[in-house]
């Protein structure tokens, strides 16, 4: 009696997680999923029921100036992000792992910080900062800041990789004469590819996709991609906007998912070519 109490006490259990993680997912994804129905509404009025299928929104975004500008602004800042923030990680990350220097513990606590911190918080602070010494807000300092907010998350991807990979490659490339700099070209970075594309990856969507930091730090007259949805709610609430937002769902889910297709690719054309070599 007590075995199957304890049985069926455990399905019931299980049953009643699954029925949770279910509601959390209709939850999350529900608004999602009527965004990009409702982008193709042909009604002006962004409701149900849909009173047809149409692509006209989409077409007035592209005529839009002020979504194409937001969207060029939001595309540069992100790429400049991901390629800083995945050059400084990738050197960072090299350094914690393999070196042994005086402040290590700092400059890790230090990189790691801005991940810890809430981006809101974050954000009025280096305001409040810049105001301090009179700085009026640049776009370059936009930029630094979204380097700022996405560092670490490359820092700790390439970290976690770079401890995976034994310093025994290295002491055998240096013991047969190459530089630290050639071993590591020619042996680390190769291992660290895949840390290093899912780090960049992932710093253009926190890049792209940012708005509370934006919101502070953006100077006046540039609007990104999310500043620009914000300022269009305001006005009213519209097919276009579900149009804008699909859009935005598209970019930040669809590059990340395209390049973890391409990093798998990849390793199994290596694959292959090394089980031909053998």
């Amino acid at each position: 009696m007590t075995a199957r109490r304890g049985n069926t006490e455990g399905r019931l259990a299980w049953r009643m997680t699954g029925i949770i993680t279910l509601c959390v997912y209709i939850f999350l994804f529900a608004p999602i999923v009527a965004t990009v129905v409702l982008s193709f509404n042909d009604s002006m009025f962004g409701g149900f029921p849909m009173t047809g299928f149409s692509f006209r929104w989409y077409a007035k975004l592209w005529e839009n100036e002020q979504v194409l500008a937001a969207f060029q602004t939001s595309l540069w800042i992100a790429l400049v992000t991901a390629t800083v923030t995945t050059a400084i990680g990738l050197v960072t990350a090299f350094a914690l792992v393999r070196f042994e220097f005086a402040g290590k513990e700092l400059l890790s606590t230090l990189v790691i910080l801005p991940a810890l911190v809430p981006e809101t918080i974050l954000g009025v602070g280096l305001l409040v900062a810049i105001k301090a010494v009179d700085q009026p807000r640049t776009l370059p300092l936009l930029v630094l800041g979204h380097i700022l907010l996405a560092l670490p998350y490359v820092v700790l991807i390439v970290q976690a990789r770079m401890v995976g990979i034994r310093r025994i490659y290295d002491e055998a490339a240096l013991s047969l004469g190459a530089t630290r700099l050639q071993s590591f070209r020619e042996i680390t970075l190769p291992l660290l590819i895949p840390a290093v594309v899912a780090g960049a990856l992932l710093a253009f969507t926190i890049s792209f996709d940012n708005t509370s930091a934006s919101l502070f730090w953006r100077p006046a007259g540039v609007e990104t991609m999310p500043t620009q949805i914000l300022s269009m709610l305001k006005i009213s609430i519209s097919p276009e906007i579900n149009a804008l937002g699909t859009v935005m769902i598209l970019v930040t889910v669809g590059i990340p998912l395209v390049g973890g297709i391409v990093l798998q690719s990849l390793s199994r054309m290596k694959r292959r070519d090394q089980q031909r070599e053998t």
